[in-house]
């Protein structure tokens, strides 16, 4: 019965986990099938510059030569500086500010205090002020538009300060060509209206009437801008997107000739006409199908292989989601760099993603995903061959070259590797396909500079992985178990006893991770850290006690009670404040599980016989064990610190302990959130009575009066 309570939480979990693995299968396929062009590829590879390595090329058909980017804008540029920009008149405004001048000239007339010889004049400011308003309205009053400046006569296109410009006056759905010239501005109406007063003779107060009427000048040429835009538009788009033919039979390309301009652009052209007819015919449906096969073919492959020999990352989804997830960015970048048309796809730092996985996981997984995206990407990319040969190479040479990372320089090492062999790999391909170092381009080394000098980011990404997704690689584990580290250092200075303990914990745990499977370095390096709470109260341990005397005497059961337990809460602590992993973390939280303290809590009880005793009080605060490493932990954290106790180390003494220890976590269900089976826990147990007859030591043990921990 308890076996099954055990396992149907496991098999429902595994139930959903099947579903999102193979969920993100599909998925990644889909995408993948996405970033791929969508018609046949053209059969000819070429670049701009370099030498046709196929034979004469001659057009099969009769096509027209697509014009270049350059030659597309030189002609929207002409276009644009045809295009008369359109204003509409509004003769209403204009109206309504003459008619407002004629209103409210008498009471500006008295306010402005004329004396009595000049008010008889009113009836010729009205006159001239109304002729004048008339004339500049008549002419009209526009507002310059600087996106327009230097298209207008030839006169003004090499002054930089000239605004003018033919436009296209519309007014009851009449048009009339015009020129900013003979209208007036509102700057340049008042400045008239001052000159057309100064040689007025009617008027006396020529200023006073000329600030009056600037008052009444506004806009009346209003500006079209949505019927401009159109027109602009209309003219763009019909701008020819061809110049000249090609006509049937003839050469477009000669084999061992450098592909000019015009060789280039009549290949893109016979390009473009192939994949457009390949997409009318129907047949991008085809490729699609197609598409999807190989990449579902090479998904497979992948997955069979994560499922005979990393079974450990086939039966993990989080893992999987990080490959799939590298597969799919490296991917979409390619993709995006063909179609932006970068000058060269080996600016791409396409050997990071071996290195990645390579110091994430193992040289098998590293490989196997490189073979894959490499092949992949051969289906899209230009000169897919060259492409794949030296992807391929540099690759295996990126995950060879840290085949035994420890230390940082060699990562160095191995980016000289690695651009070592883009150049020799690109001298190779170009003599074999001309025999002569003169076709050798020296510049196109610099793009795998940048390659290698990008692949160095794959480190920090790692971290950055760490960070993200919750997991630690084999080097930042190899760090951490290394003794020298501050913490251990610590541990070592501030409770000997308990590094020793933590040393044979994580020689028993380890031991055990590699018979029944799991990782070996990662439950070494959470046996290490495990007790280092503590450091804290070390004298409240008996492994750290070096006389008889013995502090828990001067407590309460409860009080020891809560002084042992707080090594697990001050561990954590600790852990995090030093910016431990919470993969390491977990170790320290689960070691205990939800036991109690049952020393004490026999104590308490055997003092209190009348009393209930609250046992939250002497328990853990867990959680139990999640994981197979952490189960195996804490196993091997009990048998190994009660084997010391044994006054009689025997053969049959220690199976007798180990036996007891581990059933007795067993009843506690301890291991029911574990995926560890019953078979790898008897197995565990073997491992452990196996080394604890090797390496058993004799731990000081409390006299009867005395509180022990155990």
């Amino acid at each position: 019965m308890a076996k099954l309570k055990i396992n149907y939480p496991k098999d429902k979990i595994q139930q959903n986990s099947t579903v999102w693995k193979y969920g993100m299968v599909v998925l990644t396929i889909i995408l993948i099938c996405i970033f791929l062009p969508k018609q046949p590829r053209f059969r000819y590879e070429y670049q701009k510059g370099k030498p046709w390595n196929h034979e004469n090329l001659t057009s099969p058909y009769n096509f027209a030569i697509l014009k270049t980017a350059e030659e597309m804008e030189r002609d929207r540029q002409f276009i644009l500086k045809t295009i008369q920009p359109i204003y509409n008149l509004n003769d209403v405004a204009s109206k309504e500010q003459i008619d407002q001048f004629n209103t409210d000239l008498n009471e500006k007339w008295q306010a402005s205090q004329l004396d009595s010889t000049e008010s008889g004049e009113i009836t010729d400011y009205r006159e001239v002020g109304t002729a004048l308003l008339t004339y500049i309205y008549e002419r009209g009053v526009i507002s310059l538009n600087n996106r327009y400046q230097n298209k207008g006569s030839d006169t003004t296109k090499n002054d930089p300060t000239s605004l003018e410009y033919n436009f296209v006056l519309v007014h009851d759905n009449i048009a009339q060509q015009k020129n900013t010239v003979d209208c007036f501005t509102i700057e340049s109406a008042s400045h008239y209206i001052v000159g057309a007063l100064e040689k007025n003779k009617l008027i006396s107060r020529k200023r006073w009437l000329a600030e009056v009427l600037k008052n009444y000048i506004t806009i009346n040429y209003v500006f079209n801008e949505s019927q401009t835009n159109k027109v602009e538009q209309t003219a763009l788009a019909n701008i020819s997107t061809t110049r000249g033919m090609v006509q049937k039979d003839e050469l477009i390309a000669e084999q061992g000739k450098i592909i000019n301009n015009d060789a280039y652009q009549k290949l893109e052209s016979l390009r473009r006409v192939f994949e457009d007819e390949s997409r009318i015919s129907g047949e991008q449906n085809l490729v699609t199908f197609g598409h999807f096969i190989l990449i579902s073919l090479a998904m497979a492959l992948l997955m069979v292989f994560l499922y005979f020999f990393r079974r450990d990352i086939f039966n993990n989804n989080r893992l999987l989601f990080i490959i799939f997830i590298v597969i799919l960015v490296m991917l979409g970048v390619l993709s995006w760099a063909i179609k932006i048309k970068i000058p060269s796809l080996y600016y791409i730092p396409y050997c990071s993603v071996p290195i990645i996985f390579r110091l994430l996981f193992d040289t098998r997984i590293a490989l196997n995903i490189h073979i894959l995206m490499v092949l992949v990407a051969g289906l899209f990319v230009p000169n897919s061959f060259d492409f794949v040969f030296l992807q391929f190479t540099a690759g295996m040479v990126a995950i060879y070259s840290i085949r035994t990372l420890v230390k940082r320089e060699q990562f160095l090492v191995s980016s000289v590797l690695i651009l070592a062999t883009y150049i020799l790999a690109y001298v190779g391909l170009v003599l074999t396909r001309n025999g002569t170092f003169a076709s050798i381009y020296w510049q196109d080394i610099l793009p795998f500079t940048v390659s290698v000098g990008l692949t160095l980011l794959a480190y920090p990404l790692i971290y950055a992985f760490e960070k993200l997704f919750g997991i630690v690689s084999d080097l930042t584990l190899m760090e951490l178990t290394n003794s020298n580290s501050r913490l251990l250092r610590e541990l070592s200075l501030k409770a000997p006893g308990t590094f020793q303990h933590s040393l044979q914990v994580a020689n028993l745990a380890e031991a055990a991770i590699y018979k029944i499977g799991g990782n070996p370095l990662l439950v070494r390096a959470g046996a290490l850290y495990h007790d280092i709470g503590k450091m804290i109260n070390p004298l409240y341990f008996i492994e750290n006690q070096k006389t008889n005397d013995n502090p828990h005497e001067e407590l309460t059961p409860e009080q020891s009670a809560q002084i042992i337990i707080s090594h697990v809460l001050k561990g954590i602590e600790m852990a995090r404040k030093n910016q431990m992993p919470e993969v390491v973390v977990d170790f320290i939280r689960t070691h205990h599980g939800t036991t109690k303290v049952d020393y004490f809590y026999n104590l308490a009880v055997k003092a209190n016989p009348d009393k209930v005793i609250d046992e939250s009080t002497f328990k853990y605060p867990g959680p139990v064990p999640f994981s197979k490493e952490t189960a195996v932990l804490m196993m091997a954290d009990s048998v190994e610190a009660a084997s010391r106790a044994l006054k009689e180390p025997t053969e049959e003494s220690i199976n007798n302990l180990v036996d007891k220890i581990i059933d007795h976590k067993l009843m506690q269900r301890q291991f029911q959130n574990a995926d560890i089976t019953m078979r790898e826990i008897s197995e565990s147990a073997k491992i452990f009575k196996s080394m604890l007859k090797s390496i058993y030591h004799v731990r000081i043990d409390y006299d009867l009066s005395k509180k022990k921990d155990s």
